[in-house]
């Protein structure tokens, strides 16, 4: 490295930092980035540790790439770790580097903790905020990074025009800041340089002159390196002939990420409070918000399996030395790796995006799988005989829980919704057939008590009996076996196998006050004191509980809730955009209105009620390759499942459709009980406030179609969904940018479905994003079933969201434990609750935020404990309760 410059000198110093951006997995999949990256680590490791003077390397700021790595070369760890040590190879802090919208706060916790856990065990982590191509930013990554510890962030996608500079104070709605570093031309500005020296320095110099206005002082940052690129094994000679070239030239060095920021001013810097997702000067790629609504789903989905559910119960109910640690492990580096913004985003290959559904799919069947140990375990302990009812919330909650009950009569006070007489009919087969297979089905039952058989003509009859009465013989496969021979020999030519069980029937039973992190009882009103709830009655096109009252339009299926009309509709436009941006045909086509509607009851209360509501329309089934219209008709029957809960002032949707048309957008529009000027959307640890434009450029046009993490809210109504994270406000009654101008509805994009990963020039954006690769993936063809929830008027939107997505759940207690009928865990108030687990010591660790613009007070009443940051380390004492800054996230460890 070249020495620092005298303090009398004025020369330019350039910091030079070599690195690599590394995609796992994009438009080709991971194990073909995977082979390019062993041969490129292959090749740096060696030549960093054999010349001292190729000073260092940053390994994109991701310690994913390691565990790749090693996973290929094993016996290069140590290796890796004497680099890492001595500042050679920077590596962390993130395990992927993420997309920012589209995964969930604690997903990102997870993530820094992952990345700094694996960098800090290879050699110590990179305590810098790298962020140098995600799609925009949080408006809380300042206050993560601070609650790790950071001082620095780096950008580049989504920095507003209001910064001018390459220095700034990023802030977040709590107060938080960091010093952030903007990149003006990318991660990029250095790639391939040329080896002479007097055309490395004239390059250098000819973009420090056309950024001399945004520079903010020296030294000037030149990242030395792309995507997937390998280093440039010349870089120190030609460092070293550049500076030693007469004239007035920069003084250029070999430098860290660290090191650059260590020394980068701070005095007069302008501040930026909030998220950053402007396209002012570069492309923050705004539809990838909307694009595979299969990929957004699945991860919210996968999320809630790990956060709200199988976290909070295995720490509430499991001994401590039983949490599952190493199966969570597992489940969140799934959903870390998803992470990546190339990842999660989806604007890649399918099979990556097949590869991505598969760990979502992991990563929430771990999460189910650990629900139903520690159901399991709860069922077995418990002093209690029959349904118990847990919450995996750390408030209590009231709701609705599926019961099984003896018989087929319904009980008082519940609602019946599936019968099972007991009688079930297996399988029908030739003789031949049933000598090979019925033996081995009798061993996949293991209720069965005994079993009969009889012969009538050609026809043997095999009842499983799962009643407790004895049969003719036991029901083991020999036993069968042999019967079924004797039987061949009498002339039986067929076999049929039934299973008969005494008969029971499903029902939905309310229950109140189900304790915080706890259980109780889950039994009728009848036969336990229960507060009585409102009933729900359906009939004809008319939902109403007492709460809410919700009347469907049977001319176009439209609905109304509490008066508000016009709800639902769904309007389907085309799109002849990419994985990246949305972009209309020329000329399109709009359809909005349904060629049949079909109402129908199918639960009629009084505990849950359903209206079916069947819409038939005629959508064009493609964009014409010219790009001009939409083209052909292909009708598509869309059912929406409106259904309301005794009790409860919201109603929730279920809608499911088989999309079988291409290069489309379809949006749901939902009128506004007021016209609004701005939206209130859920992001990562806040709300954020967005009005009715977007900040755009020369490449990318400003749209404002905005993100929202689970809930957002406009004008008196509040629209919560799983995975449908793409909104706008329409129907404006000026232009957008007039003072005072107002939006009269909230759409919500259900599906988006085109055919490019990248598409060439367009509309909205004129230049690539990537490759120009066809998709087919991409057009979402096939069934698919959405959920949102909706409510007027003013309600908690957290509380909404968990009623009507995170359910109460069942199991039977034996009565042989000592576990007693009702329990309760510790019980949050005045914050949301973020997450709820044991840490590596098995203490209870709860994470809390304020999402408010007003300081609250979070209690955790009877509770004491320690205020952590989110490396663990204590920063103080918590007396069961603390005073919360607005935007505040803290997280407690409970003493025992």
């Amino acid at each position: 490295m070249a020495p620092s410059p005298d303090a009398t000198r004025t020369r330019t110093v350039v910091d030079i930092v070599p690195h690599t951006h590394w995609d796992r997995e994009w438009y080709a999949p991971f194990q073909r980035f995977r082979a390019r990256l062993v041969e490129l680590l292959d090749d740096l490791l060696p030549r960093l540790e054999a010349d001292p003077s190729f000073a260092h390397f940053l390994l994109d700021g991701q310690t994913a790439v390691i565990d790749d790595y090693l996973a290929v070369r094993p016996d290069e760890r140590q290796r890796l770790e004497r680099l890492a040590a001595t500042g050679r190879l920077a590596v962390g802090p993130w395990y992927t580097l993420p997309d920012e919208f589209l995964v969930s706060g604690e997903t990102h916790i997870r993530n820094l903790q992952l990345g700094l856990q694996r960098a800090d065990a290879i050699g110590g982590a990179m305590r810098v905020g790298y962020l140098p191509d995600m799609f925009g930013h949080i408006a809380q990554m300042p206050q993560l990074f601070r609650l790790f510890g950071f001082e620095h962030a780096v950008v580049w996608r989504g920095v507003p025009s209001e910064v001018t500079r390459t220095g700034f104070w990023w802030e977040s709605p709590d107060g938080s800041r960091v010093r952030a570093e903007y990149l003006p031309s990318g991660y990029g500005n250095g790639a391939a340089m040329p080896a002479d020296p007097e055309a490395f320095a004239a390059r250098i110099e000819a973009w420090i002159e056309e950024h001399a206005e945004t520079i903010d002082g020296a030294p000037v940052l030149w990242m030395n390196g792309s995507d997937h690129r390998a280093p440039q094994a010349f870089l120190p000679t030609a460092v070293a002939a550049a500076n030693a070239l007469p004239g007035d030239h920069p003084e250029f060095r070999i430098v860290s990420l660290a090191e650059h920021l260590a020394a980068a001013p701070t005095d007069g810097l302008t501040t930026w409070r909030g998220e950053m997702r402007s396209g002012a000067r570069t492309n923050v790629l705004m539809g990838v918000t909307s694009n595979r609504v299969d990929v957004r789903i699945a991860a919210a989905r996968a999320e809630r399996a790990l956060e709200q559910i199988a976290e909070p119960l295995a720490a509430a109910v499991l001994p401590p030395e039983r949490f599952p640690h190493a199966l969570l492990a597992e489940a969140w580096q799934a959903m870390c790796r998803n992470a990546a913004h190339d990842s999660v985003c989806a604007c890649s290959d399918d099979e990556v995006v097949a590869t991505v559904l598969h760990r979502y799919a992991q990563a929430r069947q771990i999460g189910e799988a650990i629900e139903e140990q520690v159901l399991r375990h709860l069922a077995d302990h418990l002093s209690h005989r029959g349904p118990v009812a847990v919450n995996s919330s750390a408030r209590p909650r009231t709701g609705l829980v599926t019961v099984r009950f003896p018989g087929t009569e319904p009980w008082p006070g519940t609602q019946v919704v599936a019968v099972d007489t007991g009688e079930h009919l297996l399988c029908d087969l030739p003789m031949e057939q049933a000598l090979a297979v019925v033996p081995e089905m009798t061993g996949w039952t293991d209720d069965i008590d005994g079993a009969t058989i009889s012969a009538t003509g050609d026809m043997v009859d095999v009842v499983l009996h799962g009643d407790g009465t004895s049969g003719t013989m036991r029901a083991d496969r020999s036993t069968v076996g042999s019967h079924l021979r004797t039987l061949v020999a009498n002339g039986s030519r067929r076999v049929r196998l039934t299973v008969l069980r005494p008969p029971v029937h499903d029902a939905l039973v309310a229950v109140t006050d189900v304790p915080p992190l706890g259980w109780r009882p889950a039994t009728p009103p009848e036969r336990h004191d229960l507060a009585p709830t409102d009933a729900v009655r359906a009939g004809g096109t008319t939902i109403a509980n007492g709460h809410v009252t919700v009347v469907v339009d049977p001319e176009n299926g439209e609905f109304s809730l509490d008066g508000q009309s016009g709800l639902g509709r769904l309007v389907d436009g085309g799109d002849r955009g990419d994985t990246y941006n949305w972009c209309p045909p020329d000329f399109d086509t709009l359809v909005h209105r349904p060629t049949s509607v079909t109402v129908t009851v199918t639960e009629p209360g009084p505990l849950r009620a359903r209206l079916r509501i069947d819409r038939t329309y005629e959508w064009p089934g493609r964009v014409s390759p010219d790009g001009l219209q939409r083209v052909d008709r292909i009708a598509t029957t869309v059912t929406t499942m409106l259904e309301v809960r005794a009790g409860e002032a919201f109603v929730r949707m279920e809608i499911v459709f088989d999309n079988r048309g291409e290069d489309h957008r379809l949006r749901m529009h939902f009128p506004l009980p007021e016209r609004a000027a701005v939206s209130h959307a859920e992001c990562a640890f806040t709300v954020v406030e967005r009005g009715l434009t977007a900040e755009g450029g020369p490449t990318e046009t400003p749209l404002p179609t905005f993100p929202s993490r689970r809930f957002v809210r406009a004008g008196g109504l509040t629209v919560a969904h799983e995975g449908l994270n793409e909104y706008e406000l329409v129907d404006l009654d000026d232009d957008a940018a007039t003072l005072g101008a107002t939006a009269g509805t909230l759409a919500v994009t259900l599906l988006r479905a085109n055919r490019w990963l990248s598409a060439g020039p367009m509309a909205t954006r004129p230049l690539p994003a990537g490759p120009i690769v066809e998709l087919h993936g991409s057009q979402c063809l096939g069934e698919h079933r959405m959920r949102l929830a909706l409510a007027v008027g003013d309600v908690d939107p957290y509380r909404l969201v968990e009623d009507a997505f995170v359910p109460l759940v069942v199991t039977n207690g034996a009565g042989q434990g000592s576990l007693p009928p009702t329990s309760s865990g510790p019980m949050v108030t005045g914050a949301v609750v973020s997450s709820v687990r044991r840490d590596p010591d098995g203490r209870l660790e709860l994470r809390c935020f304020n999402p408010t613009d007003a300081s609250a007070t979070m209690q955790i009443l009877g509770r004491t404990g320690s205020v952590v940051d989110l490396g663990g380390a204590i920063v103080g004492r918590f007396e069961g309760a603390a005073t919360l800054r607005p935007h505040e996230i803290t997280t407690v460890v409970l003493d025992s």
